[in-house]
């Protein structure tokens, strides 16, 4: 298979598809490789460590998608490469179509076959495809919200660590899963009081066991939530309905409980982002004030450490990027229910049921398409 990464062109993203170590294997196997001039620059790699590992490089971002039957990417392709992309062409990358209407129209139209890193899922719930990047964001959740809390920032001017003397600053996380975990763990290792919510009490029970003495667990309802707003400096917000919108944990009115420079983190926001006042922001503007609030709402927040980023992403993409390049998608997911459920688009029908509720448009059983049985696209509220 001729397996293309073009460079991402989304605001400061600075990762790329794919490292040359993974291209490594995939030309070992006999597939071509185009990668184009300088992708991986942003994340460390330069042109001569892709060629050594096989790879061809390409000047133009057109030559990429033209050449390549699969394109392997880490964002959702953006307005410019709506164009590029043609019929029939696998497209594997994160896309979170759910809060992106001119995305899921412009796939469509082009009737190619998108495979959501998003909403891989493996039988026991986990979202092996997320995860890399769950870890990166929630530990770079708590850092960003530790930066904005300074005066000259917009925050209240506290050190979320404290000093002796000092008590340090009040963190609450929505969201028990992997992200909400790291944001905490991150959080207690600064020093701050942390509590995290969830509406698992196995789960809660479990953080409870494993996190730091300075990490609090409470069952997540609105009452409690709005109990903790007054007295907090951080909120992080990390839910997820897998290829589903968010829902709000944090509305508008919530926000006159909380003091003046509070600083909330919205991880969600790819999702549509689980605060009412969440509107994107990017790396080179990541923030702003609503009703005296500071909203962190960075879309792509593991961009800001792409080579970490782009390293732990190819460690969990690459066992399926190369079953996809051996056996082509039909094959591949037909073998792998697990990689299945990452097929939001084909041949321009909407296979992944959350996405077609979302936006009112008919849903496609995906046997229409290959024999796979008893694949379900249903998908069940889950925590990041």
């Amino acid at each position: 298979m001729r397996v293309g990464i073009p460079k991402e062109i989304k605001n400061n993203e600075n990762r790329v598809g794919m490292t040359p170590a993974g291209v490594a294997e995939l030309t070992r196997r006999g597939h071509e490789v185009f990668v184009q001039h300088t992708a991986g620059e942003g994340s460390g790699f330069s042109d001569d460590d892709y060629v050594k590992a096989g790879a061809k490089i390409l000047p133009a971002i057109e030559e990429v998608y033209q050449q390549a039957d699969m394109i392997v990417k880490v964002k959702e392709p953006i307005e410019p490469e709506y164009a590029l992309v043609r019929q029939g062409q696998l497209l594997f990358t994160y896309f979170h179509f759910a809060c992106e209407k001119e995305l899921t129209d412009a796939m469509l139209k082009s009737k190619s076959v998108c495979l959501a890193y998003e909403t891989v899922q493996l039988p026991n719930g986990s979202l092996p495809l997320l995860q890399p990047m769950s870890e990166v964001a929630g530990r770079m959740a708590t850092l960003n919200g530790a930066y904005y809390l300074q005066k000259t920032k917009g925050g209240k001017g506290k050190l979320i660590s404290g000093v002796p003397g000092v008590l340090p600053a009040r963190v609450l996380v929505l969201g028990g899963g992997i992200v909400g975990e790291a944001a905490a763990r991150m959080a207690a290792g600064m020093g701050a009081e942390v509590t995290i919510t969830d509406v698992s009490l196995p789960r809660l029970r479990q953080l409870d066991l494993e996190t730091p003495a300075n990490v609090h667990t409470l069952y997540s309802s609105e009452h409690n939530i709005r109990e903790q707003l007054p007295t907090v400096d951080i909120v992080v917000g990390s839910v997820l309905v897998p290829g589903d919108k968010t829902p709000h944990l944090i509305t508008r009115d919530m926000l006159k409980l909380m003091e003046p420079g509070t600083v909330l983190v919205d991880v969600a926001i790819d999702q549509g982002g689980c605060f009412e006042t969440s509107r994107p922001t990017t790396h080179s503007e990541p923030v702003y004030t609503e009703e005296g609030i500071v909203h962190y709402c960075v879309a792509n927040i593991p961009g800001a450490v792409p080579n970490t980023s782009t390293l732990a992403l190819t460690n969990a993409t690459l066992r399926y990027a190369i079953a996809l390049a051996d056996k082509g998608w039909q094959q591949a997911c037909k073998d792998d229910p697990a990689l299945a459920k990452g097929l939001n688009i084909v041949d321009g029908k909407v296979v992944y049921k959350a996405v077609a509720d979302v936006f009112g448009l008919p849903f496609y059983a995906l046997e229409m398409f290959q024999k796979a049985s008893s694949v379900s696209f249903d998908a069940p509220l889950m925590l990041l």
